[in-house]
């Protein structure tokens, strides 16, 4: 048994931050349905390098973070949509909303509102700021945040800076972060019998990815360099070998010592404190930089890893996805030809864990724009005739 069987969650999110935090309890057990409007489909459905997908509404993007759940539409500004989610919410255990703050209070779908119906709903806001403050009313996106919060500022080097993060960070970890949120809720209301309100703030989530330069910043008032692929000591930092990039990582003591004999100076590993190592940053780098251009990034890595020193050669997606490590992880997940996919296999990410029993599984493919319409509303109690009706009153 996976540990969110038998937790049904409604999804009215959009774009990847919402959508991927239902993803990861829908990939725990969950039954989640996602709810969009029915003449303005999650905008990720219809983004993603195949065009061709996004025009059938079944762009990758979506599909990304969509697995293992029901697709509903209905139109949240008319009164019988209303009453829709009202009855999902009756025997629901999560409802998760990412739309501009105070938009759902103004449908009557708020916190106070829904709690009315389930009091021991656990009904999660996502927003760009948070739901009050000076900036509560303001609406961001991933790069957006990244901006706002100092991280581009940290990103790049002197010469190019500011520099947006290559991947979506901010969307992932705030996902994660509510899916962890959403699962302490959870794990509350089995003590407390009570529902719960989290209001999640993406630029309260990226300043926690910039813990250590936040509490380095509010001690010295110091901004944090833009160091690029450069760090404090030269045992941990990037360097061009004879062929390629890559990445030494000996940050400690121990690995410092490690790496310097593995190089052939005993003499630099022995200086090996933390103020011997800065101090001495310069010459230490410039020692590297002369010995790891005489051999290939891989031979370095073999050689390296071999002694026990992190190290690493940069590699492209093409090359880190068919990393043999893959094989005995199960982060991937491949459905076989699945519809609406041109008749090609579709390869998602699945979790960046295990479990021993009873862990995250991929069980059906991403859904098609309200494909499960009449399987929900049935289930609610309409009848065939009143489910037509809606749907030619523009309400599905």
């Amino acid at each position: 048994m996976r540990p969110f069987e038998g937790i049904k969650i409604i999804d009215v999110t959009h774009v990847l931050a919402g959508p991927f935090a239902a993803y990861q309890l829908a990939l725990l057990g969950a039954d989640v349905i996602k709810v969009e409007d029915p003449h303005e489909c999650d905008q990720s459905r219809e983004g993603g390098s195949d065009h061709d997908l996004g025009e059938a509404k079944m762009g990758l993007q979506f599909a990304t973070q969509a697995s293992n759940k029901r697709s509903i539409t209905v139109n949240l500004k008319t009164a019988k949509g209303q009453e829709i989610i009202k009855k999902l919410v009756k025997d629901a255990d999560v409802f998760i909303e990412n739309y501009r703050a105070g938009a759902f209070k103004k449908l009557g779908l708020g916190y106070e509102d829904l709690s009315k119906i389930n009091p021991k709903l656990i009904y999660a806001s996502m927003t760009a700021f948070g739901q009050d403050g000076p900036r509560g009313h303001m609406t961001a996106y991933d790069h957006a945040i990244q901006s706002s919060s100092g991280m581009m500022r940290t990103t790049g080097t002197k010469e190019v800076n500011p520099i947006k993060v290559g991947s979506p960070v901010i969307d992932y970890a705030v996902g994660t972060m509510n899916a962890f949120a959403l699962s302490a809720a959870l794990f509350q209301r089995e003590r407390t019998g009570e529902g719960q309100y989290i209001d999640s703030a993406m630029l309260d989530v990226a300043m926690m990815l910039m813990g250590s330069h936040l509490t380095n910043y509010f001690y010295t008032g110091k901004e944090p360099s833009p160091n690029g692929n450069r760090m404090e000591h030269a045992s941990s930092q990037g360097y061009m070998a004879k062929d390629a990039y890559m990445m030494i990582a000996a940050s400690n003591k121990g690995q410092h010592e490690r790496f310097f004999n593995a190089i052939g100076r005993p003499d630099i590993a022995k200086q090996s404190s933390y103020k011997e190592r800065r101090e001495n940053y310069a010459e230490h780098t410039r020692v590297v930089e002369e010995i790891i251009k005489t051999k290939t990034a891989q031979e370095w890595e073999d050689y390296l890893q071999s002694k026990h020193v992190p190290a690493t050669r940069t590699r492209k997606i093409s090359e880190s996805v068919h990393d043999p490590q893959f094989k005995t992880r199960n982060i991937f997940h491949t459905h076989k030809a699945p519809p609406g996919y041109k008749g090609k296999d579709l390869t998602v990410p699945v979790m960046a864990f295990k479990f021993a029993h009873g862990g995250p599984q991929v069980t059906s493919p991403p859904p098609g724009f309200g494909e499960h319409n009449e399987e929900v509303l049935k289930s609610l109690g309409y009848g065939a005739a009143e489910i037509q009706a809606l749907k030619a009153e523009g309400v599905i």
